[in-house]
């Protein structure tokens, strides 16, 4: 395994365990009773920096927030662009 593909594997996991953290914060908004529980102030403290800029910009719609969904969306670019980087600088070809 070359550095180009260590780095794709890398920058999947990345991306993946974010996915993961983001869904969980986006249960944990439907079970207001577990806000406090030290999970999910985990939870709340790693996706807090990534969603904030979002939040920003997109207000809740009543009582949905469509941030997460926009977050996901910009991530999956970013993944993108990132593995497109390193295909392009290592000579991959593009998964």
């Amino acid at each position: 395994m070359d550095i180009g593909q260590i780095l794709n594997t890398t920058i999947d996991l990345f991306f993946n365990i974010v996915l993961v953290l983001i869904f969980g914060r986006i249960i944990l908004s439907w079970l207001p009773q577990y806000r406090y529980h030290p999970i999910a102030e985990f939870i709340y403290g790693i996706t807090e920096p990534l969603l904030a800029p979002f939040q920003r910009f997109i207000p809740p719609m009543g009582q949905i927030d469509i941030s997460p969904m926009v977050a996901i969306i910009a991530l999956a670019i970013l993944q993108y662009i990132l593995k497109f980087i390193v295909a392009t600088v290592f000579n991959l070809p593009l998964e």
